[in-house]
């Protein structure tokens, strides 16, 4: 099961995060404003955004199974689409954008798979794995995109996500078993169909946390690339495995998170020191890529680690307080807030950057999270289960 939401996971940030290597090729090859290749990048995390918490609604109501099936079909459908309509400016927006609100159905789907087969001392090491997906997807999509994109066209580059979604949504239809859970009475009489947002902050404050923090995380994955190429002379196949191993490293950063956390017992505490170690990776990285230095690509590499360290924390803590009948709501609601903020990062900072540069960039986004760490909740209660 867990080798399972880990694939969907991956697909689902496959289409996510293809559209942004492919702003090399529309910038250089086509002549579009970095904010107008922004806009496409941005289509499929608009997807995302409208309709996280409708899928997490949905797959409170029938389950696992039969939603990773239906909205990983759909958005390989929605990718074929793209790539068969990839020269026409206004048609390659709209599936891409269809294509994020198909994907979009694995997040909360795959965690709940993940949250439930796993008791809460694995949880974290658990949901790490899983969360690695996130990173291992825009591996898969750097280590392909920018390459097919500038050698072969755009068309092409999309049918790496079509081919993985595809695949992702046999799979878990075939094998995919939705975890056990307590029938309704029994969870009415243990208070888990309780509205969890009713009278405490917890959620709200972990919801607010993670969006913020998604800022850094979204610069680095967008605009590293052409960060690379255009600014640091590298080569598109050069830049691309770069990336490839930067985001398998970030992988591993979940994984460590999630195992730190489970070895202390607190999710809140790793998520408030992993918020400040992005905020001084991010300033370093500033501060270095203004001196021309040197040192700045190594220091991405690291932003690139610490910023996605949080993800999995998050969402684990989100998922065990919510509850088996609250947490595809919540979850989807967790993504929803990252998503809608992680939307307006890539118009928002190809401005910043076609203006002020990249380490006015880098800089804006070193701010913010340092002024969400103290916005972090304490641990709630331990789980029950």
């Amino acid at each position: 099961m867990l080798g399972l939401g880990v694939l969907a996971q991956t697909a689902g940030g496959v289409v996510a995060n293809a559209p942004a290597f492919l702003i090399p090729t529309l910038h250089d090859a086509q002549g579009m404003s970095l904010a107008r290749a922004g806009l496409i990048a941005a289509a499929p995390t608009v997807g995302f955004l409208v309709s996280l918490f409708a899928w997490g609604l949905v797959v409170d109501r029938i389950g696992e199974r039969r939603v990773l099936a239906i909205g990983l079909g759909g958005a390989a459908i929605a990718s074929a689409a793209a790539a068969a309509l990839s020269t026409s400016f206004p048609a390659l927006g709209v599936f891409l954008f269809l294509g994020g609100v198909a994907a979009s159905s694995a997040n909360a789907a795959s965690g709940r798979v993940v949250v439930g087969w796993f008791p809460p001392d694995r949880r974290g090491f658990a949901m790490g794995v899983r969360q690695m997906a996130l990173p291992l997807g825009v591996a898969v999509a750097a280590l392909t995109v920018p390459n097919l994109a500038a050698d072969h066209g755009i068309r092409p580059a999309l049918t790496v996500p079509a081919v993985i979604c595809a695949v992702a949504a046999l799979a878990c239809l075939v094998f995919v078993i939705d975890p056990p859970r307590p029938s309704r009475t029994a969870a009415s009489s243990q208070g888990l169909l309780d509205n969890p947002y009713r009278n405490q902050s917890v959620l709200w404050r972990i919801h607010s946390v993670s969006a913020v923090l998604v800022v850094p995380q979204y610069l680095v994955w967008t605009f590293v690339p052409v960060w690379l190429i255009t600014d640091r002379h590298w080569s598109a196949a050069s830049a691309g495995i770069l990336i490839t191993a930067t985001q398998l490293l970030g992988a591993v950063g979940r994984i460590g998170a999630g195992i730190w956390s489970d070895r202390v017992g607190s999710r809140m505490g790793p998520l408030r020191t992993v918020a400040v170690a992005a905020a001084l990776s991010m300033a370093a990285l500033a501060v270095t890529d203004w001196l021309d230095s040197p040192i700045s690509v190594a220091l991405m590499v690291v932003a690139s680690v610490i910023t996605v360290a949080d993800n999995g924390l998050a969402f684990t803590a989100v998922a065990e307080i919510a509850g088996p009948y609250w947490s595809g709501r919540t979850l989807g609601a967790q993504n929803t807030g990252q998503y809608l903020v992680a939307a307006f990062v890539p118009p928002v900072f190809g401005a910043v950057i076609g203006t002020l540069g990249f380490p006015a960039a880098f800089a804006l986004a070193a701010a913010l999270p340092l002024a969400a760490a103290p916005l972090v909740p304490a641990d709630p209660p331990p789980p029950s289960a």
